[in-house]
């Protein structure tokens, strides 16, 4: 992660790695509320894009309030809008803002959060895949 000086609204450029081929979308949300980390679709307050996975390289979310905020990302590779599991395992891609230790279910948002001060913030997330 690396933060510049530059003045005015936080932008966030996200590189995405690791993705296992381009079928479907990546989906994206920066949350604020640890409360609501990861299941954005709960915090009306997160910010979220959907970019097809055959272009979802680099994404940019811009205007954001400086603070401290939480990445997650799912390559919904079959665009149903959500993670598929089998037996509780995801079943597709996942990743998080500072690439966590992966332990039994998502990570803590005292894991991945990440300050967003005036000017950009890129974050390199690996994506994960367990089947």
């Amino acid at each position: 992660m690396a933060l510049s000086g530059q003045a005015g609204p936080g932008e966030v450029e996200v590189q995405i790695q690791n993705l296992r081929n381009a079928n479907g979308v990546v989906r994206l949300c920066l949350s604020r509320n640890p409360a609501h980390f990861p299941n954005c679709d709960r915090d009306p307050a997160a910010v979220s894009r959907t970019v097809p996975a055959r272009g979802a390289g680099t994404i940019r979310f811009t205007g954001l309030a400086a603070g401290t905020w939480a990445l997650g990302v799912i390559h919904d590779e079959n665009n149903n809008g959500r993670l598929d599991t089998f037996m509780a395992i995801p079943r597709e891609g996942f990743g998080f803002s500072r690439n966590p230790r992966l332990r039994m279910g998502p990570p803590r948002y005292e894991d991945v959060r990440f300050p967003i001060a005036h000017g950009r913030t890129t974050l390199i997330v690996r994506m994960t895949y367990l089947l």
